[in-house]
């Protein structure tokens, strides 16, 4: 079995380290460029901002895929394997996507909801249908 030496994988290591090193650096002069604080102010153009968003997801993913593949070598392992652990990080992306919209969904409604416990019980209408009381849409009505 041919292996590699120790001094081989401490510089196979050191490489490594250096080269997530560079790329967090990189990742931290571009959030100081997208904050302004380098001396150009990007606040009111969208797309700059954008492109400062792009390149820090798209660095800190490459990070995550050096690091799982080189330091938790997953990539001199088997596909089944690879896919085994890879694809439920699909799934925690799913749910990080969902979380925040459902965050987004209860911000938006957060007003809503106020103004509807503030109201009383005599202030909703109720439609007696035999035994079957209806309850029409609310319409709260500020002022």
């Amino acid at each position: 079995m041919e292996g590699i030496n120790y001094d081989q994988a401490k510089k196979d290591v050191y490489k490594g380290m250096l080269l997530l090193g560079a790329v967090t650096l990189i990742e931290v002069i571009v959030s100081l460029f997208g904050k302004g604080h380098l001396g150009f102010d990007p606040s009111g153009m969208t797309i700059i901002i954008g492109i400062v968003g792009f390149l820090l997801i798209a660095l800190s993913l490459y990070k995550a895929y050096f690091i799982i593949y080189e330091f938790m070598h997953m990539g001199h392992e088997v596909k089944g394997l690879r896919m085994t652990v890879l694809l439920p990080m699909l799934l925690l992306v799913w749910a990080i996507i969902a979380f925040f919209n459902e965050g987004s969904a209860w911000k938006n409604r957060r007003e809503k909801v106020i103004e509807r416990n503030e109201m009383n019980a005599d202030d909703k209408p109720v439609k007696e249908i035999g035994m079957i009381y209806e309850y029409p849409d609310w319409e709260i009505k500020k002022g």
